[in-house]
């Protein structure tokens, strides 16, 4: 299958690109940049050297060196995929990294094990990948809200990101020597994951849910954690939160729960370079709020990986063609 990456130097696109080279199904055929156009990739990423697609040379995107793709990613900033997506033929597969299409008319949100998701993803052309962070807390809560057993009303959504979530092009105020040794909030005001977050958490349940969203930024390359609260609806146990998100992802490859053992949730590096997401359930006993945490790789499930399942399944391969490589153990 011949498929082509635009946005290939950026943290999510050299993500997709590292996945794309090794998947038994994909022939990578166009690679677009505009910093790094002319550039051969083996020059941009010196791990490809000797490999067929490292001769391969950056180009700047244009509708007609994409017309024989068999499928797109497209793994831009946000504002930027919209205009220069809608250029191509509606019969080109697409699968769209950024922040432009999601939940868009004529476009399918792709979080795979979202209730009801997977065959909507199977039959589109057009799939619009969850944000980062929504990955994380949407996981963790979807069991929940489908089972009922937490209220949808002002759930918080505490979360924290590896510096490569800001993306290559983040500026100067996201360099080592700014976010090293320093956590710190952003997005306050808005922040675009929320109206996302709120919209898939509805579907889940039918009906309306508030978030309140806070990212961090912490100094570390890559992973999220997202730590969520919200109210019970009546007398809760652990097990029944447990109980609601094993059978929610049985049978789910890159879904793991786990239990909090020694007062500790999941772990982000458990995800690194990997698929997977971890979920863990705890209860505050002082105030009753039911806590669920999802822990994920902000350019794996948050990103790049996800956006391979998805394509996996837009094309007929089997979901986890390429992605069964294990995290980095630590």
């Amino acid at each position: 299958m011949r498929i082509g990456i635009v946005g290939v130097s950026g943290y999510g696109g050299s993500e997709l690109l590292r996945l794309c080279v090794e998947h038994p199904g994909f022939e990578i055929v166009f690679a677009g940049g505009e910093s790094t156009a002319g550039q051969a990739l083996a020059q941009r990423f010196p791990a490809l050297a000797g490999r067929p697609e490292g001769a391969l040379v950056i180009q700047r995107f244009a509708p007609e060196r994409v017309g024989e793709l068999d499928l797109l990613f497209a793994s831009l900033p946000t504002g930027m995929s919209r205009e220069l997506l809608a250029r191509l033929p509606k019969s080109m597969k697409i699968v769209d990294v950024g922040g432009d299409h999601r939940f868009l008319k004529g476009w399918t949100y792709g979080l795979t094990e979202l209730p009801g998701q997977r065959a909507k993803i199977a039959r589109t052309t057009r799939l619009a990948n969850p944000g980062c962070y929504p990955a994380a807390a949407l996981l963790a809560l979807a069991p929940l809200v489908k089972e009922g057993l937490i209220e949808l009303e002002n759930i918080v959504i505490d979360a924290k990101s590896g510096i490569t979530g800001t993306g290559r092009g983040g500026g100067s105020d996201y360099g080592y020597v700014e976010t090293n040794e320093d956590v710190f909030a952003y997005g306050l005001e808005s922040h675009p994951h929320v109206p996302e977050m709120e919209r898939a958490l509805e579907q889940v349940a039918g009906r309306k849910a508030t978030v309140a969203f806070t990212a961090h930024l912490v100094p570390m390359s890559r992973g999220i954690l997202a730590t969520c609260y919200a109210r019970p609806r009546g007398a809760m146990q652990m097990a029944r939160l447990h109980d609601a998100a094993r059978a929610c992802y049985d049978g789910e490859t890159f879904v793991k729960v786990v239990s909090v053992e020694n007062g500790r949730s999941a772990h982000t590096a458990w995800a690194t370079g990997s698929n997977l997401a971890f979920l863990s359930y705890g209860i505050n006993r002082r105030t009753g709020l039911v806590i669920a945490f999802g822990a994920i790789d902000n350019l794996g499930k948050g990103a790049a990986a996800q956006a391979v399942q998805n394509a996996n399944l837009m094309t007929g391969q089997p979901e986890s063609t390429g992605l069964s490589g294990l995290p980095l153990l630590t």
